[in-house]
């Protein structure tokens, strides 16, 4: 792959410098913008028994133009670790990031941004090397992208025009480590992990000295859930943020758990957006959204009261809701009645085009894939994961080494190695003043961060949360975050400060490149409602 552009390069060097890769357009002209500030070197320090070594805080720094908007922005990019303390203030991980900040842009006034993906246990490189960095990887979707060479383009859909932008490896993930007396189970959790990524975003605005700007979080899947968390935390550390951007959300993992109706009545809308998208609704309505609404009517009303009354259900209604699920979701009363009326995503996705012997995506539903058992009830792997997974992993190893000259002798881990095994679910709200459970001193066994965002809210009325959805979204259904965020117990005068925003694409709603500009435009409108 050749250089995307020419890039004034700064050496290596062991410092905990915060601040992260940007774009190399074309080659930086002589003026030199403010660069941000280095604490000085420090030595890696020997184990004690029993810990890692702490290896010293590294940064690559490398200088960048962008043009953007009719208008050419210089940056600066840094790749690097930070370290994050414990209690005892020891070195306990070792955190990567890549910094995208606006040279010549006065710090308090400019916003920040953190940006992270979710899992839990992965890395950030889907929203890196996909949304609003500066670069982004061009694929196929919904079709699969294929073998190498992929092309990394400019991003002319960006937000660093509007904010700094940090994106932030989980511990455990791309380049971060524990070190010292770390160990992994001390960053696998709900908690731990929220603590986690609260300590290196105090630690990088410390570092950079940004504890004036107006400060961002931006979260993908659990990266939601996170950003919940993380929101309360800094709110009672002292860190206000100006707005969470919650991308396909995952808020209440209770509601998920079988033999609840919720996940069910949540879930139904997107099903039928994606039988919509293949042509299987009866009757194909001409508009989306009107279809949409009609569905969320019916999953609230008829839908929620029938499957309520579980086998209490008279046959004449069971049949007459098994008839208006075939017509939204193109599958046979038959079936519906079968199946007791609750729809499972991916028996859908394996369901839907059994007659032409494919099946879709759980992540976005327009992508299609085939499967060795054409019989089987569900699909042996995911088109929408595997189709795109190739591209962004090459994708973003090469921009690290090519063009934000950040190397390592260890692998950046895309996943975290048994993180999931490892994660403890428990979780304690917003540190206090979070609702009933955090005052009864309870920890929650499948967690409800509504209650953290809602603290959050409750302590800084000016916080603003914009929730950003794909129509095609099976792994987290549009309609199950709206009824997640409509039970905040938020009262009306705060209600207003919760925005959405809807795309005809999944869960990695940037994948469509039409999406993707719309995703600019939305989040442009809410920079500048949050001033």
């Amino acid at each position: 792959m050749q250089p995307l552009l020419e890039a004034t390069v700064s050496p290596m060097r062991s410092v905990p410098l915060v601040m992260a890769a940007l774009l190399a357009l074309p080659p930086l002209q002589a003026q030199e913008a403010r660069a941000p500030r280095a604490p000085e070197a420090q030595p890696a320090r020997p184990p004690e028994a029993g810990a890692r070594a702490v290896p010293p805080e590294r940064s690559s720094v490398t200088k960048h133009e962008l043009a953007l908007g009719g208008q050419t922005l210089r940056c600066t990019a840094t790749a690097g670790t930070l370290h994050i303390h414990n209690e005892q203030e020891e070195p306990d991980a070792t955190v990567f990031y890549v910094a995208y900040t606006l040279d010549g842009a006065e710090p308090s006034r400019r916003p920040v941004t953190f940006l992270y993906n979710g899992g839990p246990g992965s890395a950030s490189l889907w929203l890196h090397m996909g949304s609003v960095g500066p670069v982004r990887v061009a694929t196929a979707s919904p079709e699969a992208t294929g073998p190498a060479p992929y092309k990394v383009l400019p991003n002319e859909f960006s937000t660093l025009d509007k904010s700094d932008l940090v994106f932030i490896d989980a511990v455990g993930t791309g380049h971060s480590r524990p070190v010292g007396k770390g160990a992994d189970k001390d960053f696998a959790g709900v908690d731990q992990d929220a603590n986690a990524f609260t300590r290196f975003i105090a630690r990088w605005i410390t570092v950079n000295q940004r504890w004036n700007s107006p400060k961002y979080l931006m979260g993908e899947s659990y990266g939601t859930l996170r950003s919940a968390a993380v929101a309360a935390l800094m709110e009672n550390r002292g860190m206000s943020c100006s707005g969470v951007i919650l991308v396909s959300s995952i808020l209440n993992y209770g509601a998920l758990q079988p033999g609840l109706d919720v996940g069910a009545v949540g879930a139904l809308p997107t099903l039928a957006a994606i039988a919509w998208q293949h042509g299987k609704v009866a009757g194909k309505p001409a508009d989306l959204k009107s279809f949409l609404d009609e569905v969320r009517a019916f999953a609230r009303g008829a839908y929620a009261e029938a499957l309520s009354l579980g086998h209490d259900l008279p046959e004449v209604r069971r049949e007459a809701i098994a008839a208006k699920l075939s017509g939204y979701l193109g599958l046979s009363t038959r079936y519906l009645l079968q199946a007791n009326l609750r729809v499972d995503a991916s028996r859908f996705r394996k369901e839907l085009l059994r007659d032409e012997r494919l099946v879709l995506g759980r992540y976005d539903g327009r992508f299609e894939g085939t499967d060795a058992d054409a019989a089987g009830e569900t699909p042996g792997y995911d088109p929408s994961s595997t189709g795109i997974t190739g591209a962004f992993v090459a994708s973003l190893n090469d921009y690290l080494a090519r063009e934000l000259k950040f190397t390592s002798n260890e692998s950046y881990r895309t996943s975290g190695q048994n993180l999931n095994q490892l994660w403890d679910w428990k979780h304690r709200v917003g540190g206090g003043g979070g609702g009933p459970v955090a005052a009864q001193g309870r920890a929650q066994q499948q967690p409800w961060v509504g209650a953290d965002l809602a603290d959050a809210m409750r302590k800084n009325p000016r916080l603003k949360v914009l929730s950003v959805n794909g129509y095609y979204d099976l792994a987290t259904p549009f309609f199950l975050t709206e009824m997640d965020l409509a039970h905040l117990q938020l009262e009306p005068k705060l209600r207003g400060n919760i925005s959405f925003a809807y795309y005809p694409s999944g869960h990695m709603v940037y994948l469509d490149l039409g999406s993707l500009k719309k995703l600019k435009a939305d989040l442009a409108a809410f920079y500048e409602a949050t001033k």
